[in-house]
């Protein structure tokens, strides 16, 4: 991840014409899990030992760099920890001044002034994730075109920071202007007032080199809770296959006419599209709740059998159930779930043991990793036929996810018979797998899943209430069943 300074109004203000596209410093993701936290304007001191604290202070190199099997640090970082992590950053009175900075620079542009500067506290200087979409594979690039993705997030916030990847582009990628507004309705227009240009170590585009991923700077905008966001990305020319999510299941829309990106009405947007492109994550600054949560998956968890728009996947209503809760107790979601995505073997996307650090161990205030994966590696082809290689890959999950200090939640593995590619020998290798889940010693604590939803009558079916035709996804009442199961279990 690349970080720069502040994010300001619509349109560059003074100064700004011009300015080179960002230039990229090395740091780490938000690592959670061990001591003191603090945020600043794009980075984060995130849970370091209390050994840990004095070096972090002598820290001043900002930016992080993300490779396809996680956080790879490259030339010009500061300093590295005993576990090998470079750590950056200042702290939460950075995020205040520069806030201010970009309110000021916000209102002396002309644009719609942004929400009033909240003073900081050294405990609202922390980020949280509040949505993400998980790189599954690359689509035809759009040159020329403003790309404005609709995002459902969980968490509302003062502040907001964006993920945008190239992790699986094959050339740098070029993004000439980002943008992030409150959607108006459904269509791609803003809220009147809400449009906020993003920028990268002050600069409002930026480079993006083959296989990594860049955050933006906060931007001042105050989103509130389970509120749609349009984040439009203008690429001016061909930078080569496009890193993207397939299955977002909300429209996104499109604007073939140049840079749109700052256009609130959305009129320019006139075609749509099913992806969700380069963007991969929200954080929001100083959110209402303890951290965050990931969803780690396959289709089951992106969404696949649930009403495309209506944002009913079971991590969207997780995100619902916990709203409810006080803010203690209260989680951001982030949904990490690829469909088609295999647990031991890349498959759509890289496997869930490649893809753990940057999807969801790096993701900002992590406390709990839900972890639904394998279907697919039973199913796929090659078929995965011994338990214990299932088992031995959950283990590795947990292990790494321990070692940030992020608790672990297993769920076993849901019936699929009807479906075309179900076999009584993987029908076997499901029920040992679930055998050996449910016995303890792999997860901190296990969502039995396949007893929500299988029915009673014939265990290696899930409920006709909860099929949505293929026998083996979930409809919107199984999601709700699944989001039900795993708020007990995991958030007692």
């Amino acid at each position: 991840m690349w970080h720069g300074h502040l994010a300001g109004a619509a349109r560059p203000g003074p100064g700004t014409a011009g300015r080179p596209a960002a230039v990229a410093r090395p740091e780490v993701p938000d690592r959670p899990g061990t001591g003191i936290e603090e945020a600043e304007a794009g980075f984060m001191v995130r849970r370091v030992t209390t050994a840990r604290v004095l070096a972090a202070l002598l820290l001043l190199a900002c930016g992080t760099v993300v490779g396809r099997a996680g956080a790879r640090a490259v030339a010009g970082a500061s300093a590295t920890t005993r576990s090998g992590v470079r750590i950056t950053g200042v702290g939460p009175r950075a995020t205040a001044a520069r806030l201010r900075g970009a309110a000021a620079w916000s209102r002396g542009t002309g644009a719609a002034e942004a929400p009033a500067a909240v003073p900081l506290t050294a405990r609202s200087g922390i980020w949280t994730g509040t949505w993400e979409a998980a790189p599954s594979g690359t689509a035809r690039a759009l040159p020329g075109a403003s790309i404005r993705n609709v995002v459902h997030i969980s968490v509302g916030g003062r502040a907001l920071r964006i993920r945008l990847s190239n992790r699986l582009g094959g050339a740098p990628l070029r993004l000439g202007a980002v943008t992030v507004a409150l959607a108006a309705h459904r269509g791609p227009a803003a809220v009147p007032g809400s449009m906020r240009r993003a920028v990268f170590h002050g600069a409002p585009a930026v480079t993006v080199p083959a296989g990594r991923d860049v955050v933006s700077d906060p931007v001042p905008l105050a989103v509130p809770a389970a509120a749609d966001l349009l984040v439009t990305v203008y690429t001016p020319v061909d930078s080569g296959p496009a890193t993207h999510h397939r299955s977002a299941l909300r429209t996104g829309w499109l604007a073939h006419a140049g840079d749109r990106s700052a256009d609130e009405n959305g009129a320019a947007y006139t075609a749509t599209t099913g992806f969700w492109y380069y963007v991969t994550g929200v954080d929001v600054l100083a959110a209402r709740a303890a951290g965050s949560v990931v969803a780690l998956g396959d289709s089951l968890t992106d969404g696949t059998g649930s009403t495309p728009g209506a944002d009913h996947r079971w991590p969207d209503r997780l995100a619902g159930l916990l709203a409810a809760l006080p803010p203690a107790r209260r989680f951001g979601v982030l949904n990490a779930g690829i469909s088609g995505n295999r647990l031991l073997r890349d498959g759509v996307g890289p496997s869930a043991l490649d893809r753990l650090d940057p999807d969801a161990l790096s993701r900002a205030g992590v406390r709990v990793l839900v972890v639904w994966e394998g279907v697919n590696d039973l199913k796929g082809s090659p078929a995965v036929t011994d338990p214990a290689a299932f088992v031995t890959a959950y283990r590795t999950i947990a292990v790494r996810a321990h070692a940030r200090g992020i608790r672990v939640v297993g769920a076993t593995l849901t019936p699929y018979r009807g479906y075309r590619a179900w076999t009584a020998a993987g029908e076997a290798v499901r029920e040992q797998v679930n055998a050996l889940i449910r016995g303890g010693g792999v997860f901190d604590a296990v969502v039995d899943l396949d007893a929500v939803v299988r029915d009673p009558g014939r265990p290696d079916r899930i409920l006709p209430a909860y099929d949505p035709g293929d026998h083996l996804h979930l409809d919107d009442a199984g999601m709700l069943a699944v989001a039900s199961a795993v708020r007990t279990v995991a958030f007692r």
